[in-house]
């Protein structure tokens, strides 16, 4: 069954993340989880805001389509609500058919002033398209207070009197609880709003978010809405429908290995700025039966400033970042912990430790690589340092300066691969070309692309004119990709998105084996058991490699009798990483002049 899907936006949380569709719509994060959640694809009309009913109705005024009359919320507001509806609710989602359900989000809060005409436009609706193809169900929260223990269901029922106050009576009452609540509560709810007690249904805190379809499910939605709607489901194919489901709330169960990803953001006292992000790490974590626990850090911290005036904090974010298994550097807008990101870009690449850039993190690692290794010291983006000697990133020339809104590049574009040997096309399944979505207005300059390739930065990803740069690689490295597009956009739950399952693989030193097999994760790989067997057999091998190499002055080694002993400078560190005798693990990482992070980069860092 085809779904199409509707949200009218209310005013929310202004730090949350913008989601872009394939048409280049900037929309609020829901439909995000609305495109993962359904696997669909989404379009600018299917966001509807009271800026975009107000527009079209000014719009339909100057023509004259009103022939001259008083121009008011009831009727012109609420009918060009009603025909918005109408028209998207027709509009394919998937393929050319049309879709036989249309779900709609009115978000806010009933009562407030900004969704009032929308609820006026849905009381005429609900008569004008008939009962039986009509259904609200109507989500409220359930609080338990610690002191009590006990569920309040006030809030509950005064939302369910003004919304009947304003001419709509639920059929469905979702309650949201910290806590599953009980048939007493339920009943109560029942009485004092209307509605049956099977028409009650708690949807509790859970384990993860995979398991509310299933807790759904259980608790007869589908069948609900199969008589309601009367939509003639065949109930014989549920389960088989459901079966992923369960397999992917199972794992998220079952799982037991971590991967600690640390996030270098400028955002990140407000999870839900990478709210995409965060999903797409989850995606491929699960698809290798991983964990993923995810540390945020702030770049503003990482820089020489904060090392300065808070040293404390620096070096304890400095300690997370060394102690992660993978580093992701995430779109953003603007000079402020630019210096941040670009320092973790060069740790990552100096320590070899797997990284994924996106957007300003292509950028970040582009500029870094100018500096330390191009020797171009004050390479910048022209958005930090407009009047910079070596603009490594610039503006879109067909874009309006000084003007910020519409001006960046938006919506799902090709990126051609380039004819060179690439991981990430690996990843990708070998194509010529793929379709990502994209959301920025400053790009790598053109004129630096020939002498970055010289010193080992490869560009194996253009725009169809071969003129944008769109994916970087360090083919020297375990994983070093970043990428100008946004690959979270399109990732989903069962399908995770390649750039960030080679994050995941390469963070735990499975990236090379995966490919091996063709892109094809191998039933051993995918058992968390088998994988916590590899990693003992590892951890073995790798202690007594370094037992080896510890051999006493005088020993004799059989495939080296001529130098008798190995010297101290070529000890092999747990992580395989050569050690000198007189710099301790963590001296490179924190102290010295020449390193990311302010560490001298010695053999151990190499």
């Amino acid at each position: 069954m085809q779904k199409s899907l509707i949200q009218i936006v209310c005013p929310t949380f202004p730090n949350s993340e913008v989601y872009v569709l394939d048409d280049g719509a900037e929309v609020d994060l829901d439909l995000g989880n609305y495109e993962r959640f359904l696997d669909v694809t989404l379009h600018r009309d299917n966001n509807i805001t009271t800026g975009k009913i107000y527009r079209l109705v000014i719009e339909k005024e100057r023509r004259g389509d009103y022939l001259g009359k008083t121009v008011q919320v009831v009727p012109h507001i609420t009918d060009a609500i009603q025909e918005w509806v109408e028209c998207v609710a027709q509009t394919p989602v998937q393929g050319s058919s049309k879709p036989q359900v249309c779900i709609i989000e009115l978000g806010g809060t009933i009562g407030d002033i900004e969704g009032m005409p929308f609820v006026e436009a849905f009381r005429q609706f609900q008569f004008r398209v008939k009962r039986e193809n009509f259904c609200l169900a109507h989500v409220s929260l359930v609080p338990l207070p610690k002191a009590t223990g006990e569920p309040k269901t006030k809030p509950t029922q005064s939302s369910v009197r003004e919304l009947r106050g304003c001419g709509l009576s639920p059929d469905l009452i979702v309650c949201r609880s910290e806590k599953p609540i009980g048939l007493e509560v339920k009943e109560k709810i029942s009485n004092f709003c209307h509605v049956d007690p099977d028409q009650v249904i708690c949807i509790h805190d859970l384990s993860s978010i995979y398991h509310v379809p299933l807790l759904m499910e259980q608790n007869g939605v589908i069948e609900f809405l199969n008589e309601r709607l009367q939509l003639n489901i065949d109930m014989s194919k549920r389960a088989k429908c459901l079966q992923h489901w369960r397999d992917l709330a199972r794992r998220t169960e079952t799982v037991r290995r971590e991967v600690n990803i640390a996030i270098v953001g400028k955002y990140t006292k407000f999870t839900d700025s990478y709210a995409s992000v965060v999903k797409a790490i989850q995606h491929a974590a699960l698809a290798v039966n991983r964990k993923p626990n995810l540390i945020f850090i702030e770049s503003c911290l990482l820089e020489q400033e904060t090392q300065q005036k808070e040293p404390s904090k620096y070096h304890k974010e400095w300690q997370k970042l060394c102690e992660s298994d993978g580093i992701l550097v995430p779109g953003g807008f603007g000079a402020r912990g630019m210096e941040g990101k670009i320092r973790a870009c060069q740790w990552a690449r100096e320590n070899r430790k797997p990284y994924l850039g996106i957007c300003l993190g292509l950028q970040a690692a582009v500029i870094e690589y100018a500096r330390n290794v191009l020797g171009l010291q004050d390479a910048n983006s022209t958005e930090v340092n407009p009047d910079t000697d070596n603009p490594l990133v610039i503006d879109m020339p067909e874009h309006h300066k000084g003007q910020m809104g519409g001006t960046m590049r938006l919506g799902k574009r090709t990126t051609i691969f380039a004819d060179k040997p690439s991981t990430i096309r690996q990843l990708y399944g070998n194509p010529k070309t793929v379709d990502e979505r994209h959301r920025h207005r400053y790009e790598v300059n053109p004129k630096y692309v020939q002498q970055l390739e010289k010193n080992g930065l490869n560009f194996v990803g253009t725009d169809v004119d071969q003129k944008r740069m769109e994916v970087i690689e360090l083919p020297s490295h375990p994983y070093f990709v970043a990428t100008q597009y946004h690959p979270e956009y399109l990732s989903r739950p069962l399908k995770p998105s390649p750039p960030f399952l080679g994050l995941i693989l390469a963070s735990e030193g499975r990236l090379q084996s995966y490919i091996d097999r063709g892109c094809r994760l191998s039933p051993r790989q995918l058992s968390d058991a088998s994988s916590d067997e590899d990693e003992t057999v590892n951890g073995l091998s790798r202690v007594t490699n370094k037992f080896e190499a510890l051999k006493l002055p005088g020993s004799v080694d059989n495939n080296n009798k001529e130098n008798g002993s190995l010297p101290m400078k070529s000890l092999i560190n747990a992580n395989g990483c050569a050690v000198s005798d007189s710099t301790s693990d963590n001296e490179f990482a924190c102290t010295g002049e020449d390193g990311a992070c302010g560490g001298t980069i010695s053999d151990a860092s190499v």
